[in-house]
């Protein structure tokens, strides 16, 4: 059996390039990663015209004094269904421990929590996910399209979302003006 790379607890960054649209200047950070596939919640950009008390008032939650603020395209699979990435100071009844960085939770009682003021110290919703079948993100992996990045809390709760590619690869060592999306010919 290959071994996998267990990308778990970092960010995956798209290469210019990539393939696919959907991930141009992706940033996703790693939440699942294991022999039967990988789950990762996109952070690299925010929904248009849609704020977090948009959110909360859909779901019939009071904003209180909760800050509005942009909600991440978390990703191309499932759009309607919500996460919140955040700190490890809060835990509800579904929330996952991310390698020892960060946490994700669903939606409801983390949301709740939030707009009441006893919710983490620091979060980003987004709505959707990117996922892998099994072996699909290893296979990724070996050609050209995503940089794995340490994973750094301060890109996903100190670095605004149109700012996270370039922090990221910035944090990796690499230059985006010095990276072409194609190969050269000899």
């Amino acid at each position: 059996m290959k071994e996998s790379c267990y990308l778990t607890g970092q960010f995956l960054l798209a290469m210019p390039g990539i393939g696919d649209s959907r991930f141009d200047h992706a940033v996703i950070a790693m939440c699942m990663h294991d022999a039967s596939g990988a789950l990762g919640i996109g952070l690299g950009s925010e929904i248009a015209g849609l704020g977090f008390h948009d959110v909360l008032r859909q779901l019939s939650i009071d904003p209180a004094a909760a800050p509005d603020c942009g909600v991440c395209v978390g990703g191309p699979v499932e759009p309607g269904r919500g996460f919140v990435l955040h700190s490890r100071d809060w835990s509800g009844q579904d929330t996952v421990d991310v390698a020892g960085r960060w946490a994700l939770s669903g939606m409801m009682d983390v949301l709740r929590a939030i707009a009441a003021g006893r919710g983490p110290s620091q979060w980003q919703v987004a709505l959707g996910y990117a996922g892998w079948g099994e072996g699909q993100l290893d296979a990724e992996m070996t050609r050209h399209g995503w940089l794995s990045v340490a994973g750094d809390t301060s890109l996903i709760f100190a670095v605004s979302a149109e700012a996270r590619w370039a922090a990221g690869m910035a944090a990796a060592g690499v230059n985006p003006r010095l990276l072409v999306a194609e190969a050269g010919r000899a």
